[in-house]
């Protein structure tokens, strides 16, 4: 894989007293930049072009860019200063730049991981899924549930017992629960799906799309076979955590 798309333009909400003058994706870990510590990673397993897509103090993400020379890997920024899209439409606006004949790397830029992508590529071209996202069993509210097959059949909110799609019967114990890692491949095939999704609104999250197409599309999951490092940065306490564990590196 060549291509991939970081998600960089939320908001970072749960870490407001840390990014008040900045976007998320420039906090530092350890004196590094979230942004920068996922180019480096896919960098490392041959991705030389990326798309960015930028909102909160988008400019600042842009000269930064600039900066580090791009990273010394081509670089566009899909531009959603008007709009913020949400996950699922920030795919679609960044189409031309990620359309092609292979499967791309879609990474929320305040994930950071040692995530071995070359493993699940591999296992993303074997399964001949649209789909393979990055999951693990760990303590959460909201669920994508998996078969046997490690094929998504659905979705449940725990706190609230809502499922879906429309018409799934769980009862807790018919398929594996998983919780999403915000890291996901895609297969360009996955586009029309997407774009006739997109029609309803342009401001769509990626989870309803996955859950509402299930049936339809073969999304699978990816469960690294060894263990790895996974910090969801988007909060305080982790953002702590990581600070501690990349200093130490």
């Amino acid at each position: 894989m060549k291509k991939a798309l970081i998600l960089a333009a939320g908001l970072g909400t749960r870490l407001r007293a840390v990014v008040n003058d900045r976007p998320k994706a420039l906090v530092e870990v350890a004196g590094v930049t979230m942004l920068e510590r996922v180019v480096n990673h896919l960098k490392q397993y041959g991705v030389d072009d990326i798309t960015i897509n930028v909102h909160h103090l988008a400019q600042q993400v842009v000269d930064f860019v600039a900066s580090r020379n791009n990273f010394g890997v081509t670089i566009h920024f899909s531009d959603e200063r008007d709009l913020l899209l949400e996950t699922g439409g920030a795919i679609v606006a960044a189409r031309q730049w990620l359309d092609g004949d292979e499967p791309f790397i879609v990474h929320n830029a305040d994930i950071l991981t040692d995530l071995d992508f070359e493993d699940m590529a591999r296992e993303h071209l074997d399964s001949g899924a649209v789909a393979t996202i990055l999951v693990k069993h760990r303590p959460t509210q909201r669920y994508f549930l998996f078969d046997r097959q490690r094929r998504l059949q659905g979705w449940v909110n725990k706190s609230t017992g809502e499922t879906r799609p429309a018409g799934l019967v769980y009862t807790g114990t018919e398929y594996d629960e998983m919780a999403f890692g915000g890291i996901y491949i895609l297969s360009p095939e996955i586009f029309p799906a997407l774009e006739e999704y997109a029609k309803k609104s342009p401001v769509f999250s990626i989870t309803p799309f996955y859950v509402d197409h299930c049936r339809t599309l073969p999304i699978h999951a990816y469960c690294p076979p060894r263990d790895y490092l996974w910090l969801d940065v988007g909060k305080p306490d982790t953002l702590t955590l990581a600070n501690e564990i990349y200093a130490a590196k």
